[in-house]
This record gives C-alpha cells, sequence and structure tokens, in this order.
C-alpha cells in the first residue's frame, strides 16, 4: 500500500471517529458479554458521601447498552425528589452502536411529574424521568445524576448483576462516612461464582466487580435477592424526614420507632371509645373482643394511601383516621392498634416485606426495611394476624401477602423480629367431591361441591365478588380441559368462623367423550386436572424453590351411560417422594359406576438444580396420569 493511500485511509478514519465516543461503541463489548443479554451494563458508578448524620450525597453515572427491544425495560432514566431530597444534576446522552452521539437531554428536557399512585389523597413525591423511544438498536445510553437528601435511613444497596439477561461489564460503588455514624452492611449470596472486589477503611467502604455474564430467568428459579449477590447497608445513627434516630440492634430500633413515629398518634374520641364499649358489652375474651374492633374497622374505614414527607412513614393520627374514615396501611393498622388499646388489649404494629413473593426483614442490620404494615395480636403464646386494610379478609388470617416471612414488631419497650404464619401443605387444602353421567351421545352432567380452606381459600373466595359474567368465565379457565362447558348454577358460602369457602356448581358439556363408532373415550377426571409441567432444561444452572405447598382430595362418581361396559380402564398410580405424593384410583362400582379417588400434595421446598429434573418428571407423570382414559363400549 503506498504512503499516500495510507495517509487518505488515516484521514478517513479520524474524520469517521471525530465526535465519536468509540468505548460505547458495541464493538467494544466482549462477545462474552453480548451472550444471552437484551442489554449490557457498560459502567455503574456510584459514589455516596454521607458527613454527618443528616447530609448524603449521592453521585451515580450509568452506561447501558441496550441490544434490543427486550432490553428497553432494563433502561431506567428517572430520578425521584421530594422536599428533603433534591436533584442537583440530572443529563442524559445517546449514542448509537459506534459511538456517534445521537441526542443530549439537559435537565431542563426531563418530565416533571407526580410520583401518584392513583390512590393517594396526599403526595408530594415527584420525578424527573425521559421516556425515550429509540429509533434503532443497539444504542447507549449515559445517565448522571447527583442526589442532595437530608434523608439518611435509606443508603442504596449494591450488586453486580442488575437483572436478568442483563450482562456486567463494570460496576462499582463507594460510600465515604463520617466514622461516628457507623456504617453497617449485609452482604448476601457472595461466593466463588463471582469476582467481587471489596475494599474498606476507617471511612470509607467500597465494592466493584468486573465482566458478569448475562443469565438466563430458569423455571421456578428463588427471588433475586435469593441467589444474586447483594450488599445492604445502614447507618447506627440516622436522619428520617428531619427525626434523628439511633439504633445498633432491633430493640434499640424499634423503641426509636414507637417513640418517634407512634407513640402520639393514639388519641381516640370519646364518641368511638363509647361505641366500642357498647359493641363489646360483656366479652371478656380477648380475641373475640379484637374480632369486634376488626369488624368495626372494616365497616368503618376505607384504604387510601397517605404519602406526603414524615407521613411515608408516620401513621395519620387515630383520631384523624375515625374522623375521616380512610388511611393507608400504617393509618388503619395504628388505628385498630390504638383502639384495641383503648380496652387494655396491646397489639404489635407490624413492619413487613409484603408481596405474593416471600421477602424477609434482614435480622442482622436494623434499619427502616419493608412496604407494608399489619398488626399482631398476643394472645397466649401466639400472634393473631390482622390485615388492616382489608374489608372482606377474615379476622386472624393472612394470605400470601403476607405469609411465611420475618417481620418487624414495634413494642413500646423496643423491636422483634418474629415470623408470620406458615401454612402447611395440609393446611393448604381443596377438596372436591361430586358426581357426573355420560350419555350415549357423550355429553357430560354433574354436580360438584369445593370447599377450599388455608391459602386456597385466599385464591377462591374473591369469586363471590366477580359478576356472573366472570364467575362463568373463571370456571372455563380452571376446567379448560372440557370443551363446550355450561354452568348451569353457581352457589357459595363463606365461612369467616372457619375460613372456609365452599363453591356448588352444576355443570353441563356437550361432546365430553369422543364417540367413535359406538366407542366413547374420555378422562376420567374431569374436574381437577393438573396440567402444569416445569420446563425442560439440558442443563439447570438455578437451584428451584417451591414457595408455598398444597394438597388436593377429589372424589368423584362417573355413572357411564346404561348399555355400555367398559373396555379399557386406566391403571392405578401411587408416587411419594421429597416434593410430595400423588395417588390416584379408579374404582369399578356397582350399577355401572366408575369412583375416581385423588390425593395430590406438593411440599414447600427449596432444592438443588441437580434435582430439578426429577421433579420435572414428577409433575409431568401427574399430568399424563391426570388425563387418563377409559374406553367405553356400546354393548
Amino acid at each position: 500500500m503506498t504512503n499516500s493511500r495510507i495517509l487518505l485511509l488515516l484521514i478517513l478514519f479520524t474524520s469517521f471517529a471525530f465526535g465519536q465516543k468509540l468505548e460505547y461503541s458495541i464493538l467494544t463489548i466482549p462477545d462474552s458479554l453480548k451472550q444471552n443479554a437484551n442489554a449490557v451494563l457498560r459502567n455503574s458508578e456510584m459514589n455516596i458521601s454521607i458527613p454527618t448524620q443528616n447530609t448524603m450525597t449521592i453521585k451515580s453515572k450509568v452506561i447501558t447498552t441496550v441490544l434490543n427491544e427486550y432490553g428497553l425495560k432494563n433502561l431506567d432514566l428517572s430520578e425521584n425528589y421530594d422536599k428533603n431530597r433534591k436533584i442537583a444534576k440530572i443529563e442524559a446522552t445517546v449514542y448509537d452502536s459506534f459511538g456517534k452521539e445521537l441526542k443530549t437531554f439537559k435537565k431542563k428536557d426531563f418530565r416533571d411529574v407526580s410520583v401518584a399512585d392513583g390512590i393517594s389523597v396526599f403526595n408530594d413525591n415527584r420525578a424527573l424521568y425521559i421516556d425515550y423511544t429509540p429509533v434503532t438498536y443497539p444504542f447507549t445510553v449515559v445517565f448522571e445524576t447527583e442526589i442532595e437528601t437530608s434523608n439518611t435511613a435509606f443508603i442504596p444497596a449494591w450488586s453486580p448483576i442488575g437483572n436478568f439477561l442483563v450482562s456486567t461489564q463494570k460496576t462499582s460503588l463507594t460510600i465515604t462516612f463520617s466514622p461516628d455514624l457507623n456504617l453497617k452492611t449485609k452482604e448476601i449470596n457472595f461466593s466463588k461464582n463471582y469476582t467481587i472486589e471489596k475494599n474498606v477503611t476507617s471511612n470509607s467502604v467500597s465494592y466493584s466487580a468486573k465482566n458478569v455474564l448475562a443469565k438466563k430467568r430458569e423455571e421456578l428459579t428463588p427471588s433475586f435477592t435469593t441467589v444474586f449477590p447483594i450488599v445492604y447497608f445502614a447507618l447506627e445513627k440516622f436522619q428520617l424526614e428531619n427525626v434523628s434516630g439511633s439504633a445498633s440492634n432491633w430493640k434499640e430500633f424499634g423503641k426509636w420507632y414507637y417513640n418517634s413515629l407512634l407513640s402520639d398518634t393514639e388519641e381516640i374520641p370519646e364518641v368511638t371509645q363509647q361505641k366500642i364499649k357498647s359493641l363489646i358489652g360483656n366479652e371478656k375474651n380477648p380475641i373475640e373482643i379484637a374480632k369486634i374492633i376488626y369488624q368495626f374497622v372494616q365497616e368503618k374505614t376505607r384504604y387510601v394511601s397517605v404519602q406526603v414527607g414524615i407521613g411515608g412513614w408516620k401513621p395519620m393520627l387515630a383520631k384523624d383516621v375515625d374522623k375521616l374514615g380512610y388511611g393507608d396501611c400504617k393509618a388503619l393498622t395504628n388505628y385498630t392498634r390504638s383502639l384495641l388499646k383503648m380496652v387494655d388489649i396491646p397489639s404489635y404494629y407490624t413492619v413487613v416485606w409484603a408481596g405474593n413473593e416471600r421477602r424477609n426483614i434482614h435480622e442482622d442490620i436494623a434499619s427502616i426495611q419493608g412496604n407494608h404494615v399489619i398488626l399482631a395480636l398476643p394472645v397466649e403464646d401466639k400472634l393473631y394476624w390482622m390485615e388492616c386494610t382489608s374489608q372482606i379478609h377474615p379476622f386472624g388470617f393472612q394470605g400470601d401477602f403476607t405469609d411465611d416471612r420475618n417481620v418487624l414488631i414495634i413494642k413500646p419497650d423496643g423491636g422483634e423480629i418474629v415470623s408470620t404464619k406458615t401454612f402447611s401443605e395440609v393446611e393448604n387444602i381443596k377438596i372436591i367431591k361430586g358426581s357426573y353421567a355420560i350419555s350415549p351421545e357423550g355429553n357430560l352432567s354433574g354436580k360438584i361441591n369445593i370447599v377450599s380452606k388455608g391459602l386456597q381459600y385466599d385464591n377462591e373466595f374473591g369469586k363471590e365478588r366477580l359478576s356472573r359474567e366472570e364467575q362463568i368465565k373463571r370456571y372455563k379457565d380452571e376446567f379448560d380441559n372440557i370443551n363446550n362447558l355450561s354452568i348451569k348454577k353457581i352457589s357459595f358460602s363463606n365461612d369467616k368462623n372457619n375460613v372456609q369457602f365452599t363453591e356448588d356448581l352444576e355443570l353441563q358439556a356437550e361432546s365430553y367423550a369422543q364417540n367413535t363408532g359406538g366407542k366413547l373415550m374420555f378422562a376420567v377426571n374431569a374436574f381437577d386436572q393438573n396440567s402444569y409441567v416445569p420446563k425442560k432444561y439440558k442443563t439447570r444452572e438455578f437451584p428451584f424453590e417451591i414457595e408455598r405447598g398444597y394438597s388436593n382430595e377429589d372424589e368423584i362418581e362417573i355413572s357411564l351411560p346404561e348399555g355400555f361396559s367398559v373396555e379399557a380402564k386406566p391403571n392405578d398410580n401411587e408416587i411419594t417422594n421429597e416434593f410430595g405424593s400423588y395417588k390416584i384410583e379408579f374404582i369399578t362400582a356397582e350399577n355401572n359406576k366408575i369412583i375416581c379417588k385423588r390425593k395430590l400434595t406438593i411440599k414447600k421446598g427449596f432444592f438443588e438444580s441437580s434435582k430439578y429434573e426429577n421433579y420435572r418428571k414428577f409433575r409431568e407423570t401427574i399430568a399424563r396420569t391426570d388425563n387418563s382414559k377409559i374406553l367405553i363400549t356400546k354393548l
């Protein structure tokens, strides 16, 4: 190549590269980080400075390459603010796949919106955000923010992994702090699978990681915080909405919480005091009294959210809830607690991480945690739990929103970590009894009675509040193995005292049995077929979890059409293993009838990945056997 041609290429390359950030080019991402990834976290730097108990600055720079449309959900270009949390800097720059700048957003370009949840009566939280719509993929965004806040009760957690299907090229977090504030850390799921560098001095701590490969989410994988490394931080001396706090353990934290947020909220108006005493009458049993007060609260109040300043953590005054008839979880729980206290029955305001996916309050790092509040009633060494935001749940019943997890109960003399109720597979039971007849044409007509208890009650009792149309749709989804299903009659019984929901149904289905040349073939187990089979993996990486166990017991009588005899009947089957048990019987009875008895029990458990295929085969056998068919022939 001649010198002039080399010079020309250099000039062209220089012209092409001018104004570009080559380090943002997709070409600089190692191929290993693109594998299984919808997005790549190119670099995440967070520097937190906490010089005093009421001063914290958070500087963040996050560079994300979005590889495809599925990765767009991992791009968060927003920042919250309120009167105690100021956005000093916020800007974003977008680059194309080669690192060429496409667009820059300054603070004035961000939309300023209320962070309303649709049900809040008061909410002073706001946010700046950009809802960026890309013109092409891949693209890279550099997002920089600087936050100044007087709230030091919340310090961002750190993890080397942002999400499933997101790889990390480089990430780091550094916290500098005044030593007298005593920064506490809690490391979870650290292992040799992740190379994490940690540096600690008397006034700083830092974590960093590089080249973390994207992970695929596998079916039944436990929660993100159960399988991936994460570090939580908290100060022993902190400030929350201009209220100073100090706690080295949960007992101290609970005492601060009660004195600072609860103790001055308990006043109940005299009129309501007299009303409650009248309702209670001569009742002495604390549980029965609590039931009366719980029902009073359910009938008098409704749930709304209040998120103003300390109102995000301090409940409304009980007298204001009494006057207005509404409140959020904190307000309604505290109102119920105050009513019970008024009649000398102690109960405990309880902080919980609520949600269908179980999450614990961390025992060994006393700090502001949780997203919900419930009430604990101690009676004879047992805690009864009350969901005070619900107008429909029975007294003392916890559904899967707050079951089986560590929570913080707040007592006047301090806090304590306890566990909410864990429902066993025996308690979470559904019992189905019924019968159906098959006509010579293959049509089905039958009646069934379904009784649900425990968490199965929680899943089913909401049906009574649905419209008829919605009820029928729900049943067609449940009995999706029955084509041409027609629901003729529906009746319910909701026994809140025993926490038991009963459904009585009459139903029909044309051509349930396949009719071929005088022979009918149909699945004997018509009403409780379990078709779920977990996905098959050649190689499974993560452990798996069955979060909650349950049991189903069925007994169904099947009347065969007159003039038909059984040509082939399914075999009985019974399996017992560490995941549960399954038994089904097909019993020939008098008068041309078949009795189908079935019991399925699935146990709660946490299992290593090596056992996944055994569990999958267990569920596969159940699904196949539940669909076992009988063949009957016309004589």
